[in-house]
Order: C-alpha cells, then structure tokens, then sequence
C-alpha cells in the first residue's frame, strides 16, 4: 500500500482509511491504587481476549529508600508467581545539578533462565516527591505455542535526586498460558500509587 502527501489544502482532508488498514484502542479492564501495599496482583481478566497487554504505572511511591519495583508473571492465576525469565536492561540518568550523565547497560537488572521478580526499575527514593511512572507491555500471553515477550520503559525520580529511565526487555520462558501478575517493591511496601491494565484491541 502506499501513501500519498498532497500540499494542496482542498484535498489534505482524510475521510476514511482504505480497506484493512485500521487503527488499535485501549479498553481499561483493572484499576488497583496502592495503599501501603506489600504487592498489587492481577488475578482476572488476562486471557486469550487480547494479544497484548498495557500496564501503565503513575506516581508509584515506595515506604522504603533506593528499592526496586519489580513483576513477576503466573501461570496458575497467582497460585506461584514463579515463571523463568532471561531479560536484558538498559538506561540513562541525568542528575539534578546537572554534573553527571550516564548511559548504561544494567547487569544487576538483568536476567537469564531465573524464577526471581524482575527489576524494571531500580532504586526509587521515598521523599515525598519521589516516585515512578511508566508502562509494561506484555504479549499474547494466553498462548500456548510461543515464550511470553515483554517490554518495559519506565522513568523514576532516583534516591540520589536524578533523573533515571530503564528499559527492560525479556521474555517468559514458558509455553503455559500466562494469567496473572504480581508486582511489589525488592523491599518494603507500595506506599501508594496507582496500576492500570488495559488490553490492546
């Protein structure tokens, strides 16, 4: 199919998309909002009706100091959040006053052929304006052919007061449908924040 860009303002106008072509919508299935929480599940409503899953992640808040927040994925709908993972992550901080830039692969974030939850990002303070934000997308998992892919961006206000954004990718190392997930902070609680999950039509 191609496209074609016509400077002319009286036909710039798009009324209709040809045949096949067809845009994707969120529907919103969960809200959970944490309130001193040890982990935030989701026990329903992950199954074969979506291909690909969206949790998005605002002002996540943890009780303790420099932890991680981390998710670990289920196969018998939260029974054990013990699936095998092998991940890779990287980032990029940037300081409050401006001295120090980084650009880095994480080895402490990553993972290969283990049940441990999964960092997707790494020590967020706990002042009162510290927190996280950021999304987790996590595909086809109810299929029963194919490992389960996820992938990860998500920025954080950091301990040490700067800027940090991780990104992980990895994948469930599992042909069993996947139907739950769990995440909590390495330690302590989830003060408070909120979690959505929406599927991809």
């Amino acid at each position: 199919m191609s496209i074609n860009v016509c400077n002319d303002r009286s036909m710039a106008s798009i009324t209709s998309l040809p045949s096949g072509v067809s845009g994707s919508s969120l529907v919103l299935i969960s809200t959970v909002t944490a309130s001193s929480s040890a982990t935030i599940e989701f026990t329903s409503g992950i199954d074969s009706t979506y291909k690909e899953y969206i949790f998005k992640f605002i002002d996540i808040h943890p009780a303790t100091d420099q932890k991680d927040f981390t998710f670990n994925l289920s196969a018998d709908t939260g029974s054990n959040y013990n699936v095998t993972k092998t991940s890779s992550m990287f980032g990029a901080t940037h300081t409050e006053d401006d001295a120090t830039t980084n650009l880095f692969y994480d080895t402490n974030g990553d993972l290969a052929q283990s049940t441990s939850f999964q960092p997707i990002h790494r020590d967020i303070g706990n002042g009162n304006d510290e927190s996280l934000a950021g999304t987790l997308h996590l595909f086809d998992p109810s299929n029963t052919t194919f490992v389960k892919h996820y992938i990860a961006s998500l920025h954080g206000y950091q301990f040490s007061n700067q800027a940090i954004i991780l990104n992980t990718a990895g994948y469930g190392n599992t042909t069993s449908a996947v139907d739950a997930v769990q995440f909590k902070f390495s330690s302590g609680n989830i003060d408070s924040g909120t979690i959505k999950m929406y599927g991809v039509v």
